[in-house]
């Protein structure tokens, strides 16, 4: 079996594996190996195919260089699909035509398989006038709510996750808003989010003064730099985003500054990109490339590393060749410039390997060898293919003078100076999670080992989760070489145990050798200080990264991966579920209408409440609508929602759960709100009630919500029930009367 894992064999098989017609399947990954070779190698002239499809196998083969998953999953198969991981799309245009045209451009990319990234900063901010409309603008986060349904849609058709990265400067008048976005656990989920930070920023920063809020000239107000620096750094702190760009510093070192401004990343951040600029991917497992593993002369060969450096940088060339474009435009921004991401993965494993620790000198040392050896050989390599195939057409000598070409050795300026490059920028280090996972679980990218054992969740098709249990890659050698003997702490470190510090340290040393950037996320205790969490932000900028991520456990964003924590209880008859309270015979509620554009008949929600200890709670929800195409999910709905809320504890769950579902037919706009779907629709009147003042604790009932016929401290109202005039499922008892909500029918006693 060629997989060290079973999940390997498993996110083949669901991801990179194609299946079709006949002898086209792939019937191992062998064979998903020949295929790609055989795909990528028709970029070569007709007599050197058969050679360059045999090197590209041979680096496939072990998973020794891994290309991004949509190379591995798309080349050879004849569908219509981009090869490219990532996109920055154009510039937004600060109208609503061109606003929607963008949309459209975006859905199209990720239709194809891109994630794509926006600079939102050119919209103007909420409450600006539009002239000739006698309207204000709705700002930046409106139109992202707007991508953010449209990505939930086009996701439903395809079998990748949608991915976005949406950026704001940091001197746009919207900025505390957007830092605040994404503490609301239902808004823009297929975002990940950054301020863009500049030079000025920080200097403001530094010297504890004012910074204007400006859009096109006009200064809409004036903010202490450190309140607005403390009020990012506290959403971060609370729900891990936004991450932090450091837009000034990625474009001055930039290999294309001489040719082009960037505003913004590609979903997670690695890869900074121009409007309509394009990327694809590949990473050299250094895992599979130590010899003699955890002996005293544990080792990379150089030779053969810069070797499969070079194989690697013209695979990745001839992919900008073969692939599709979702757009024209990214087709042309390709190939004038050639941009490729070579990065590594594995490198945590391979210095357990090499007993050497991640974050610690030795560990630190080993990454600056391996790095200085890709960087010469991809730049080399390039080189070669410039003289052999012509440099990129946006090459200009101008490009000698940037910093990353500065920093390399005579020889290697020499052969760029002769020949030019045949790529503008060459390496970048991305994630790789689920390609790691393809390779036994390597260790992913530039990150430490997560955890030695860990639990991974993974998406269902229905957006439910199961977990599966995992062990590393540098583990599984460990115990097939040493069996039960224990493992070395010195180097068997994890992201459990490392410090901030450690994480800072190696992303620092490798940008060093990264023209293009880094993703990477660091790791923060739960109870680190807020202070302390802050800092690590300050030190990224000092020490010359051009961006940074953390994680900290919290309440919103959960975490992907989780290690198992010991049982509190190891008998399965000592956990007892809440017993579930009765039901008094009155209930006191408020009764919602929902009017969905797609219904001719409105949605009535109801929900009563049980008091307890003075206080207020959700205790059954009843849903009714004379439209009986609803009746089955509904009455399902409503007894499931009953029987949670009736066990008591923190319900607010269900209301995020709801307003997460999408409708792939679309949703509709509500109350100057986009809604993606009734479910939602529902999860919002749910949130409305939850958050109303009777549920806070307040014992007269009272929503601005409710039927507005309906005075503050109506008698109790119960679930609806038969009109016996229009036949609608909304007759309801209160002040003493039967009213219908749909007809006006009343009848009292």
């Amino acid at each position: 079996m060629p997989f060290d894992a079973s999940i390997s064999a498993e996110i083949w098989n669901a991801k990179y594996r194609f299946i079709g017609d006949g002898n086209r399947s792939d019937a191992d990954v062998e064979a998903t190996w020949a295929r790609v070779a055989a795909a990528i190698a028709e970029a070569e002239p007709a007599r050197a195919r058969r050679r360059w499809r045999e090197r590209f196998e041979e680096a496939l083969s072990g998973f020794k260089f891994l290309p991004a998953g949509r190379i591995i999953a798309g080349a050879g198969t004849g569908r219509a699909v981009t090869l490219f991981n990532c996109f920055v799309m154009g510039t937004i245009p600060d109208n609503l035509d061109g606003i929607f045209e963008h949309l459209r451009e975006a859905a199209l990319t990720m239709q194809q398989g891109g994630g794509v990234g926006m600079d939102f900063s050119t919209i103007r901010p909420a409450g600006a006038p539009v002239r000739g409309v006698g309207a204000r603008a709705s700002g930046p986060l409106s139109f992202m709510d707007a991508w953010d349904a449209m990505c939930r849609t086009v996701m439903s058709a395809g079998q990748r996750r949608g991915a976005m990265m949406g950026c704001l400067r940091i001197d746009h008048p919207d900025i505390e808003d957007f830092i605040d976005a994404k503490r609301d656990p239902a808004r823009l989920r297929n975002f990940n989010v950054s301020a863009l930070v500049t030079n000025d920023f920080m200097a403001a920063l530094a010297a504890d003064q004012d910074w204007p809020l400006q859009f096109n000239g006009t200064v809409y107000r004036t903010v202490k730099a450190r309140d607005l620096w403390a009020r990012l750094m506290r959403a971060t702190y609370d729900v891990a985003e936004p991450g932090v760009i450091f837009i000034d510093r990625v474009n001055a070192e930039n290999n294309l500054a001489y040719c082009e401004t960037v505003s913004a990343t590609n979903p997670c951040g690695e890869q900074p990109l121009p409007p309509y600029g394009a990327c694809l991917l590949g990473s050299i497992n250094l895992a599979r490339l130590v010899e003699k593993p955890f002996e005293d002369g544990a080792a990379i060969d150089e030779a053969k590393l810069a070797d499969l450096t070079a194989t690697a940088i013209r695979f990745l060339d001839n992919v900008i060749d073969v692939s599709r474009y979702p757009l024209r435009e990214q087709e042309e921004e390709a190939k004038s410039k050639r941009r490729i991401g070579l990065g590594i993965t594995g490198l945590a494993d391979a210095l357990i390997f090499c007993n050497a620790r991640y974050g610690a000198e030795d560990g630190l040392a080993l990454t600056r060898k391996w790095l200085s050896i890709i960087r010469t050989a991809s730049y080399r390599a390039s080189a070669q293919l410039a003289a052999e195939k012509g440099a990129f057409p946006a090459y200009d000598k101008a490009i000698l003078d940037r910093p990353t070409l500065a920093s390399l050795d005579a020889e290697t300026r020499a052969m760029i100076a002769e020949h030019g490059l045949r790529n503008g920028c060459l390496t970048t280090i991305a994630p790789t999670g689920t390609i790691s996972l393809l390779a036994g679980n390597t260790s992913s990218g530039i990150e430490p080992v997560f955890a030695f054992s860990y639990n991974r969740r993974v998406r269902q098709p229905d957006n439910s989760h199961v977990e599966e249990p995992v062990q590393d890659y540098a583990l599984t050698v460990w115990n097939r070489l040493k069996g039960d003997a224990p493992p070395p702490e010195h180097s068997f470190v994890s992201a459990q145990t490392l410090t901030p510090a450690d994480h800072l340290a190696m992303q620092a040393v490798a940008q060093q050798y990264i023209d293009s950037s880094i993703s990477k996320t660091i790791n923060c205790p739960e109870d680190i200080s807020f202070e302390d969490f802050a800092d690590v932000y300050i030190r990224a900028f000092d020490l010359g990264c051009k961006g940074c991520t953390t994680y900290r456990p919290n309440a919103v964003t959960g975490s992907v991966l989780s290690v198992e924590k010991p049982e509190t209880k190891t008998n399965a008859e000592e956990i007892k579920m809440p017993a579930l309270t009765a039901r008094p015979e009155h209930l006191t509620g408020a009764t919602y209408k929902i009017k969905w554009p797609e219904s001719e008949h409105a949605l009535y929600v109801t929900i009563n409440d049980i008091e307890e200890n003075g206080r207020r709670r959700p205790f059954e929800i009843f849903i009714n609508s004379k439209n009986m195409e609803h009746y089955a999910w509904t009455l399902a709905l409503t007894r499931m929602i009953s029987a949670v809320f009736r066990r008591g504890g923190d319900v607010s769950f269900v209301a995020e759960e709801l307003k997460a579902v999408f409708d792939p037919r679309g949703g509709a706009w509500m109350g100057g709100r986009y809604v993606p779907s009734l479910l939602a629709a529902i999860g919002d009147v749910i949130q409305r009630h939850l958050d109303s003042d009777s549920v806070k604790g307040v014992v007269a009932y009272a929503s601005a919500e409710a039927d507005p016929a309906q005075p503050a401290a109506a008698a109790p109202r119960l679930a609806p029930r038969g009109c016996p005039k229009c036949g609608a499922a909304a007759l309801i008892r209160a002040e003493g009367c039967d009213k219908c909500l749909e007809c006006g029918y009343s009848k009292c006693s």
